[in-house]
């Protein structure tokens, strides 16, 4: 999913380069939601990694 978000702000730097306000917007807004999205789920599986680890069997 990081690969998707880094593609898309390829895309969006290339596209603002020539011009292209809406590709550029677009790409812009799907590497952002992408990138956050990556966020979120890292610090879900780490919290859940730590409270693995504490509980005992």
């Amino acid at each position: 999913m990081l690969y998707w978000a880094a593609v898309f702000f390829i895309i969006a730097i290339i596209a603002a380069a020539f011009g292209f306000g809406g590709i550029a917007a677009g790409a812009t807004s799907i590497a952002k939601i992408l990138f956050f999205l990556f966020l979120v789920l890292f610090v879900v599986s780490l919290i859940v990694g730590v409270l693995r680890g504490r509980i005992p069997r």
